[in-house]
């Protein structure tokens, strides 16, 4: 707030309660000290109104109230920039740092448990109830609006609980996945092979490696498809379509690796026009210790828990 409306405020608000107690004290000067059959000399729909004093408990009741607003505004914020007498108040009446200080306050609770799961292997805290149970609560806090409640992904996010792993599925490359986060990018092969080697491409990729049929009466030339596939797409994904974690190309030979849908008009898209994926760092939201009980809580979906082990 600028000291103008600091000023503007603050005598606004000291001049009312000045104004009111004036008021106070100067219609009780002009008022009868005792009880009078008296009135006020007006009728209203015949009723009258005697003219007597004001009772004396209102009185004090009103006068408690402006004794309890000059306190308040001594203790409070409420007078333009003053912040009050009383502690946690510096920034006045603001929300601005109040997650801060939430945060500050659970850090400062939960801090030793954090820090005690960050010193364990990820495999290992993997195996701890608790600690999955707080890794869930963060994934459902952080995660779950893009890969779902279940952590079975939605159209452009993977299946958490599943084999397949755009960047390795490991309990230290889970980890450095959600620590740094990933950029993932198709290119688009749309002009590159025109429309029909994208769907020659297409289907080759549909049929002959993820072996999923093709709808029945298409004509496709597969061979086509086979050698597109071999100038264009076998750098990343590899001469048998089993794809490479290191640039997050996803394995074309398991149709659940692929998050922007498997059939033929979703892959041409998908070749025609590529994609773009990013899935953001969670390091300086989290910070360490939590996502290593995310990450242990993710390499348990795909993993199994310890009761499930114990169930087999």
């Amino acid at each position: 707030m600028s000291e103008f409306w600091s000023i503007y405020v603050s005598v606004l608000t000291i001049g009312t309660l000045i104004g009111l107690t004036w008021l106070l004290f100067g219609t009780r000067k002009g008022e009868k000290k005792s009880e009078t059959t008296e009135t006020m000399g007006h009728s209203f729909d015949g009723i009258e109104e005697y003219d007597n004093p004001l009772p004396r408990w209102w009185f004090m009741l009103f006068i408690g109230t402006l004794v309890f607003g000059v306190g308040y505004l001594i203790l409070y914020p409420g007078l333009g920039n003053w912040k009050g007498l009383l502690p946690g108040y510096e920034d006045g009446w603001t929300g601005v740092h109040e997650w801060e200080k939430e945060m500050n306050k659970a850090d400062a609770k939960f801090g030793p448990i954090f820090a005690k799961y960050a010193t364990m292997p990820v495999q290992q805290v993997a195996q701890d109830p608790a600690a999955l149970k707080m890794g869930g609560r963060l994934f459902a806090s952080n995660c779950s609006v893009c890969h779902g409640s279940d952590a079975k992904g939605a159209f452009g996010f993977p299946n958490l609980t599943d084999a397949s792993w755009r960047w390795g599925g490991d309990a230290d490359t889970i980890k450095a996945t959600i620590m740094g986060g990933r950029i993932g990018m198709m290119p688009a092969w749309g002009e590159v092979l025109g429309e029909e080697g994208v769907k020659n491409v297409s289907a080759y990729v549909r049929h002959n490696l993820a072996g999923l049929p093709l709808p029945k009466g298409a004509a496709f030339n597969l061979e086509a498809g086979k050698q597109a596939y071999a100038t264009t797409c076998v750098a990343c994904h590899g001469p048998e379509g089993k794809g490479n974690p290191l640039l997050g190309a996803p394995d074309l030979t398991a149709p659940a690796a692929f998050i922007y849908g498997t059939s033929l008009a979703q892959l041409q898209q998908t070749i025609r026009h590529g994609r773009q994926g990013h899935m953001p760092a969670q390091n300086e939201l989290l910070g360490n210790d939590k996502v290593q009980l995310v990450a242990a809580y993710v390499y348990s979906l795909s993993h199994g828990t310890p009761e499930e082990k114990t169930a087999e």
